[in-house]
């Protein structure tokens, strides 16, 4: 393969090329989300119980565990490319609660991370998990 068609071939989130870029894109993402910020919620504290509490969520008990754990399982789920459209769904609406509730009135510096994960998720809900995924081993739409 050429160099020239390697930097500037069009591509298909199908093809290798676009495959490779979704598995980095997805360890990328998943890892961080999984090690870096959703470990440490489980379980959830009560200073995090509060700030659900204060989003207006009912039960928030209960959402407190569902936000930890859609960051923790989630993210391990989109590394793996494991049931890669539904942890998306649950990572990305987590992330657009962080970034439009928890940190609506902060600096756009404080919101930016849950948005780019968001952004993430958005990529991984569309695309999928191409086919370097456990997803795609599985047999289930890549």
């Amino acid at each position: 393969m050429s160099i020239k068609k390697i930097l500037f071939h069009p591509g298909h989130v199908f093809d290798t090329w676009g495959a490779a870029g979704l598995l980095v894109a997805r360890l990328w993402a998943g890892l961080t989300m999984a090690f870096a910020h959703g470990m440490g919620k489980i379980p959830p504290a009560d200073g995090f119980v509060e700030g659900v509490r204060s989003l207006g969520f009912p039960m928030p008990e209960l959402f407190a565990w569902a936000a930890a754990l859609a960051e923790f399982v989630g993210g391990l789920c989109l590394a793996l490319g494991l049931a890669t459209r539904p942890a998306a769904f649950f990572v990305g609406f987590t992330m657009l609660t962080a970034g439009l509730g928890v940190h609506l009135n902060d600096p756009f510096g404080k919101k930016e991370l849950s948005l780019c994960y968001f952004a993430f998720a958005m990529l991984f809900l569309f695309a999928g998990a191409g086919k370097f995924s456990a997803d795609a081993k599985l047999g289930r739409a890549a």
